[in-house]
Formats: structure tokens, C-alpha cells, sequence
């Protein structure tokens, strides 16, 4: 039995472009995210993937990223479950703000811990590990179930919802997590063993 999970990173988004904290906000794709998006459907198409079922957040960037892969495979009517759950971190007050204007308001070191901590939140917002405390759950109850019914899953979401997700699935610690990068539009592909754990891992880059 096939246990295939693929996690894909929106394309980029207009605020990504603007250097600009995203976060629970909701700007869409820029025409290079488009690109991206359809790109990592064009990967996925090449293994000949057939998915039972798709995740993706409640916000556009994640939304249209995945309605564009699920075109270029030939399945835009695959069943979707969207879930605030997959939504990136919230950056609180950080939200909307250009990057080097909140260094220069709060200082580049404090921005640097607020960006780069496990477990340390902006003002009013979510660190890594507050986001993971709502992905992992989901992740447990709706995303692995059908993976290990042999079921195809595809997950299109957010840099840190990701990350999240991505700590429980190959059990980094907090250490290990933060030093992962993420490309917007580059889908991973896992095959998991049947005690969950991963047996196969493939990023499709172009």
C-alpha cells in the first residue's frame, strides 16, 4: 500500500513580494506565485499522482494555490477540506507591517526572536510553537487517517502551518524546525511506513 502525503507551500503571494508580514491576512497570488502554483501541479502531474481527498487553510494565497495545482492534474473536483487550523502563524501586531519598518520600531534583534523562536510571540500573535498546537491535532485526526487508508493526500498551506507539520511528521525537534526553509510552490512528497513514520521523502523542485 502507497501512504502518500504532499505538502505544498502557497506560490508567492503579493506581500511576500512587498516584504510584508502576512500572516492571518489575506492578499493573493502574485503572477509569479500563478506560475509557481501551476509549476508544482505540473511536477505532481509527471508522477502520475491520483489524490483521494485535499486540505488546504482558509485563505486565498492557500486556496488558489491549490484550485491551480488540482487543474493541472486533471482533478480540479477533488473532495477539499479548508480548515483555519492549516492557517499561517498569526503575527499579531506584526501583521501588515513591511519587515525593515518593524526592525526600525522595535529593533532587529527582537524582530530577529519574534521571527526565528520556537516559542516566543509577537504582540498579539502566535509563535511556532502555538501554531503547532492547533496543526498537530488536525494533523493527527484529518490529514493522517486517509494517509494510512492508502488514501493520496495533498495539503496546499503556509510556511509555519508547515513547519508545524512538518515536526510532527519527521519528529524534528525545535532546534531542527526552525532551520527548515520552505519554497513557495515546491511540493514534498512523503511515503510513510506503516507505523506513520517516514519512509520516502522527495522535494520536486524544477
Amino acid at each position: 500500500m502507497d501512504r502518500i502525503l504532499v505538502l505544498v507551500r502557497h506560490g508567492q503571494s503579493d506581500w511576500n513580494l512587498k516584504n510584508l508580514f502576512t500572516g492571518w491576512r489575506d492578499p493573493d497570488l502574485t503572477p509569479k506565485g500563478v506560475e509557481e502554483a501551476r509549476a508544482a501541479g505540473k511536477r505532481l502531474k509527471a508522477l502520475d499522482l491520483q489524490f483521494g481527498i485535499a486540505f488546504t487553510s482558509v485563505l486565498t494565497r492557500a486556496q488558489h494555490t491549490l484550485k491551480l495545482i488540482l487543474e493541472e492534474i486533471g482533478q480540479p473536483d477533488l473532495p477539499t477540506t479548508r480548515d483555519l487550523a492549516l492557517n499561517e502563524r498569526d503575527y499579531g501586531d506584526l501583521s501588515g507591517l513591511n519587515k525593515d519598518d518593524a526592525r526600525a520600531k522595535w529593533g532587529e534583534e527582537q524582530v530577529h526572536i519574534w521571527r526565528r523562536s520556537y516559542d516566543i510571540a509577537p504582540p498579539g500573535g502566535e509563535s511556532l510553537k502555538d501554531t503547532g498546537a492547533r496543526v498537530w491535532p488536525y494533523y493527527l485526526f484529518n490529514i493522517l487517517p486517509p494517509v494510512m487508508r492508502g488514501e493520496k493526500v495533498l495539503v496546499a498551506a503556509h510556511g509555519n502551518s508547515l513547519r508545524a507539520l512538518i515536526m510532527a511528521l519527521e519528529g524534528l525537534t525545535p532546534e531542527e524546525i526552525l532551520k527548515q526553509e520552505l519554497e513557495t510552490g515546491v511540493p514534498i512528497v512523503y511515503r510513510l511506513n506503516a507505523d506513520t513514520t517516514v519512509a520516502e521523502k522527495k522535494v520536486l523542485k524544477g
